[in-house]
């Protein structure tokens, strides 16, 4: 098992910048893909962000791609999502996963509870 634990949401200006965190215990994520997703209020979960488990390859969605940045550290046991540029439809609560494979969404098995991030005008 694994567990996944989010950290570093916040409230934040639009054009500002935040670091989420996920921390994983109970199991080495060095051989996991990782993820970061995202929902917000009445809409479906978005894939933001992933990285595979071996390669380090990474991957993102268009509506992020040049201000998000996601990484791991596996002697931290923790994988980032660096957030810039952000702007006020990117509130939501951010999720990361850990997963067999960047996608799809089912290779997913271990999800984190979420962190709000909110992006104000």
């Amino acid at each position: 098992q694994v567990q996944l634990v989010e950290s570093g949401g916040g409230l934040v200006q639009a054009g500002g910048s935040l670091r989420l965190s996920c921390a994983a215990s109970g199991r080495s994520l060095s051989g996991y893909a990782m993820g970061w997703f995202r929902q917000a209020p009445g809409k479906e979960r978005e894939f933001l962000a992933a990285i595979s488990g071996i390669g380090g390859g990474t991957y993102y969605a268009d509506s992020v791609k040049g201000r998000f940045t996601i990484s791991r550290d596996n002697a931290k046991n923790t994988v980032y999502l660096e957030m810039s540029s952000l702007k006020p439809e990117d509130t939501a609560v951010y999720y990361c996963a850990a997963g067999e494979a960047v996608a799809p969404l089912s290779a997913y098995d271990y999800w984190g509870q979420g962190t709000q991030v909110t992006v104000s005008t």
